[in-house]
């Protein structure tokens, strides 16, 4: 996963990465949602 945030342009790495980070973005979401619920 290193080389994919390092090397952008690489095999559509722009979009890859933009695409990660949402995901991140969505999981960190998740995990403080569910820490406020319980």
């Amino acid at each position: 996963m290193g080389e994919v945030f390092g090397g952008v342009g690489s095999c559509g790495g722009g979009l890859f990465t933009s695409t990660a980070a949402i995901l991140v973005l969505f999981i960190l979401l998740v995990i403080i949602t569910r820490a406020f619920v319980f």
